[in-house]
């Protein structure tokens, strides 16, 4: 059984518990079986391509991290759930030489619009600047519309991606 790991203690709008913590090593199956409960598009958003499966050596690599470098927090089913769920990421790595951190962030759309989208990419802000990250980045299919105005009203840049059209690359200076 995985450690009982501190968090903060949450309620969904239909009133089920949540918890928002940090990720752990553990958390594998939690992982795979809320990734299981993703539509197509909430994947190709987070991914920026479609997956059919979360492989269990992915889902370890997205679990198991290196807390110099990057952080991640989770929304999940509080204990005593037999089975917990995780029903949202927030997650950034830093690069070591440019102190950039590329950023991700996924909810599932039965807790989309309740706030738990701004809380996981403030944790993870708070978690680049700790880890001596200078800036936040990420890249952002257009039609997210719900991403984009979150990172507007959290300061974010948006770039136009010449390259890449479709997508619109969001930064935000964390010095």
């Amino acid at each position: 059984m995985p450690p009982q790991l501190p968090g903060e203690p949450l309620r969904a709008r239909d009133g089920s518990p949540l918890l928002l913590r940090p990720i752990h090593a553990d958390d594998v199956a939690a992982l795979q079986r809320g990734f299981r409960h993703l539509a197509p598009d909430e994947i190709r958003m987070r991914f920026l391509h479609p997956l059919t499966e979360l492989p269990e050596a992915f889902a370890r690599k997205l679990c198991d991290l290196d807390a110099d470098s990057a952080v991640a927090f989770v929304l999940i089913d509080p204990p005593p759930a037999s089975a917990p769920e995780i029903h949202a990421v927030g997650r950034a790595h830093v690069d070591p030489v440019t102190l950039a951190a590329e950023f991700a962030v996924i909810v599932q759309r039965c807790y989309s619009g309740q706030g738990f989208g701004r809380l996981l990419m403030q944790r993870v802000i708070e978690g680049c600047r700790a880890r001596g990250a200078t800036e936040m980045w990420g890249d952002v299919f257009i039609d997210n519309g719900a991403m984009l105005a979150l990172c507007d009203s959290l300061g974010f840049a948006r770039h136009l991606l010449e390259h890449e059209p479709g997508l619109m690359r969001v930064t935000l200076a964390l010095s």
